[in-house]
């Protein structure tokens, strides 16, 4: 599954409700993980970090956007950090199974999508950019806010990638893709920002400085920060740069006092700063470090097919409607068989212990044990019915060169048809379990979950005869008449009389409504 960070950073880093609303906005939109929001009330800035599938967080990106524009007017806007919009900066970031290219593909869609839609002005930076002197997002955002006001308007170099030539109060909004940065910040004890205007001069590699550091001074409370950007910090180390801003301090009679990293952070970026000041030599490796080896294991872990059982139900749902056959109407069954037991489960639990159920507790409290173990047994075989269909197609697939060939696949095939029988033949038996259980009940439940004993029957009295179907439409393919038979026979009396015992059963529910 390929997945994408996404760093928006809006213009507002005081008012909480405005936060609040960006933040409940990206998640009611997507399935992206907020790793991570960061406030900055000298800044004046949000800085959010997500992760997730790359269109999970094209809709999240879009709804944060559309949601600052809303909330945020940029005439009223005052704070440190250059700014050019409501949300300022957009940054798709590739994590794994996705290429930077593909990120910027993402960046110019969603762009276009925004100045559409919302009416934004909207730039490409970075990886995106259409223009050489747009991958720099410094000169995109030169004269900040007020300045590009104007600008916009009369100067063609000014003139967006998409949408109008005139700021909206909610600014302009610039969108790319690159590659991890790091977001870092250095404080002196000094209120005099011009030594650290100074100093951010200085190692920023447009003035001579460090190669992918960008960076500034800036008058914050109580101290004065140099704050930067670390755009590759394999190349730049974290470690290497503090220590020459310390240097740089002594030469003012100031110190550091302290550094802070903003957002997230790869853990190899503090190893590389861990390796400097521990003065570890080439006998160090940093598989020696637990977390490290642990990831290693789990990575090699997730190589191996994730478990049906395991799925989200959007992704079992995604697979089931795949061109793929398995899984198939078999694991279908079992859902539905696991979702009536663990209704049958969920009314046990709100009828033990509730006042004026007392007489039938005992009977609830096994029942619910009961229903506990089929849940589990119902939820195991999802995956075992996918996998005997998959038995019989890996079976003709086997050689069939030689007579030998032949008779070794005939056999093999027909025992892979067996089990693809028996194992949906197990999905009845748990079903008719489940159904006999919910019967048992019947009404003597917690009355507010009286619907819920209805439904259950009804899941699993699907799930039995779709299981059922699964075993007859093996049958044909068996050659062993006897086998046949006796399946045959017992199928016919797990179903019988089913029908009408689930129906009696919801009507009585109905009635005591």
């Amino acid at each position: 599954m390929p997945l994408v960070e996404l760093v928006p950073n809006f213009s507002e880093g005081r008012s909480q409700d405005v936060m609040d609303k960006i933040l409940a906005a990206i998640k009611d939109a997507s399935t992206v993980k907020v790793l991570d929001s960061r406030a900055d009330p000298d800044h004046n800035r949000l800085v959010v970090t997500l992760i997730g599938e790359p269109e999970e967080c094209f809709k999240a990106g879009f709804a944060g956007i559309k949601t600052a524009s809303e909330l945020i007017d940029m005439d009223e806007h005052k704070g440190e950090h250059p700014r050019i919009g409501a949300t300022d900066v957009v940054p798709f970031v590739p994590i794994s199974g996705i290429t930077l290219e593909e990120c910027a593909d993402l960046a110019k869609r969603l762009a276009a999508k925004v100045s559409d839609e919302l009416g934004i002005p909207t730039y490409l930076y970075e990886a995106a950019a259409t223009r050489p002197d747009r991958v720099n997002l410094a000169n995109i955002r030169k004269g900040q806010y007020e300045g590009l006001k104007e600008a916009i308007k009369t100067d063609p170099n000014r003139a967006p990638d998409f949408g109008p030539s005139e700021l909206p109060k909610a600014g302009a909004t610039v969108i790319g893709a690159r590659e991890f940065l790091i977001a870092y910040n250095i404080y002196l004890n000094t209120n005099d920002v011009k030594i650290a205007k100074i100093i951010g001069k200085n190692i920023r590699h447009k003035n001579g400085g460090f190669a992918f550091v960008k960076s500034m001074g800036f008058d914050t409370k109580p101290y004065v920060q140099v704050s930067m950007n670390l755009t590759n910090y394999r190349e730049t180390p974290m470690a290497m740069v503090v220590e020459t801003v310390r240097n740089e301090a002594r030469r003012y009679g100031v110190a550091v006092t302290e550094t802070e990293v903003y957002g997230m952070i790869p853990v190899d970026a503090l190893l590389d700063a861990a390796e400097y000041y521990l003065q570890l030599n080439d006998k160090w490796d940093r598989s020696q470090v637990i977390e490290k080896k642990l990831a290693e294991i789990e990575s090699e872990a997730s190589k191996l097919p994730t478990p049906l059982r395991d799925f989200k139900v959007k992704d079992f749902v995604s697979e089931l409607a795949s061109d793929s056959a398995a899984p198939g109407g078999g694991s279908a069954a079992c859902v539905a068989g696991a979702l009536g037991a663990g209704l049958g489960a969920m009314v046990s639990r709100l009828t033990i212990g509730k006042k004026g159920y007392e007489e039938v507790e005992s009977l609830f409290i096994e029942k619910r044990t009961q229903l506990d173990e089929l849940h589990q047994q119902l939820t195991k075989l999802i995956d075992d019915d996918a996998n005997a269909f998959n038995g019989v197609m890996a079976a003709f697939k086997m050689p069939k060169e030689t007579d030998e060939d032949k008779a070794k696949r005939s056999a093999k095939i027909q025992e892979e048809y067996k089990n693809a029988a028996l194992v949906p033949m197990q999905t009845v038996r748990a079903c008719k379990n489940v159904l006999e259980l919910l019967i048992d009940i019947g009404t003597q439940g917690n009355k507010n979950a009286l619907s819920d004993i209805a439904v259950g029957a009804l899941n699993a009295l699907t799930g039995m005869k779709g299981a059922a179907l699964n075993v007859e439409i093996n049958l044909p393919s068996i050659k062993d008449e006897t086998f046949k038979s006796e399946l045959k026979t017992e199928l016919d009396t797990l179903l019988s009389g089913m029908d009408e015992a689930v129906a009696a059963l919801v009507k009585n529910v109905r009635a005591n409504f």
